[in-house]
C-alpha cells in the first residue's frame, strides 16, 4: 500500500480545493498544516482507554490527522498555480511534515494505549524519520524524489485516520486488549515500526541501485 504512487490520480481534485486557497502564502498553509499535528499529538497523548466513550479524544485525533494531511496537500498546490514555489518554501514545507510526523506519532506512542511499550513508538517513529530521510537523500544526491517501498507519508496518515475511529468502534464490543493483549492503535505502531524500517531499507538499495546504473 503505497499511496504516495497515486499522487498524479488525485492532484486534479486537489488542485480544485487549493483554488479555495489561493489567497493565502503556501509558507501559512505549512503551518497551519503543522498546527494541527500539534493538536492531533495532544488528543493522542491525553486520551486514554477509560474515559475514550466519553470524550472522543482519539477521533478529535483522527479529525486533526486528516486536516494535517490536507494542508500538506494543498500547500504545494497553491504555490504552484500562483507562481510561488521557492526552495526555500519545499524546505520548509518538508521540515514541517517530519514535525508533523514525530508530534503525531510521538503523541500517540506516550499515551495511555500503548501502555508500556513506548519501545515500538521509539521504532516506528525512527522507522517513520529513516524512510522520509532515504526518500529527500535520494533526491539530494541527484535522483528523483524516492517515493517506493511499503509504507509512505499518505499511507501513515491513512492509518492513523482510519485506525483511531475503529479503535474507538471496537471499545463498544470488546475490551482493550486485542491480539496478545495488545491495543489496535499499538498494532498500528508495531505495523509502523517494522514496516517503515523495511521501507527505508527499500529505499537505500532503490538509489544505490540508481547509481549503478548511472
Amino acid at each position: 500500500m503505497v499511496l504516495d504512487n497515486q499522487r498524479d490520480n488525485v492532484d486534479p481534485i486537489l488542485n480544485r480545493f487549493a483554488k479555495f486557497f489561493l489567497h493565502f502564502n503556501p509558507n501559512v498553509l505549512s503551518l497551519i498544516s503543522l498546527i494541527f499535528a500539534f493538536l492531533a499529538g495532544v488528543f493522542f497523548y491525553f486520551s486514554s482507554p477509560a474515559l475514550e466513550l466519553k470524550n472522543f479524544y482519539i477521533c478529535f485525533a483522527a479529525l486533526f490527522v486528516f486536516l494535517n494531511g490536507f494542508f500538506d496537500a494543498i500547500d504545494g498546490k497553491v504555490a504552484k498555480i500562483t507562481g510561488k514555489i521557492s526552495v526555500k518554501g519545499d524546505f520548509i514545507d518538508h521540515a514541517f511534515d517530519r514535525f508533523s510526523d514525530v508530534l503525531i506519532l510521538g503523541g500517540l506512542a506516550l499515551s495511555p494505549w500503548c501502555r508500556d511499550q513506548y519501545f515500538i513508538g521509539l521504532i516506528a517513529v525512527a522507522g517513520m524519520l529513516l524512510t522520509s530521510y532515504m526518500g529527500t537523500q535520494s533526491q539530494a544526491v541527484g535522483a528523483k524524489r524516492n517515493y517506493s517501498g511499503l509504507l509512505g507519508r499518505a499511507d501513515r496518515l491513512v492509518l492513523l485516520i482510519l485506525a483511531p475511529v475503529l479503535q474507538h468502534i471496537l471499545l463498544y464490543f470488546y475490551s482493550l486488549d486485542l491480539l496478545f493483549g495488545i491495543s489496535l492503535l499499538t498494532w498500528i505502531l508495531v505495523y509502523f515500526a517494522v514496516v517503515g524500517v523495511i521501507t527505508a531499507v527499500q529505499r537505500f538499495f532503490s538509489t544505490l541501485m540508481w547509481f549503478k546504473e548511472k
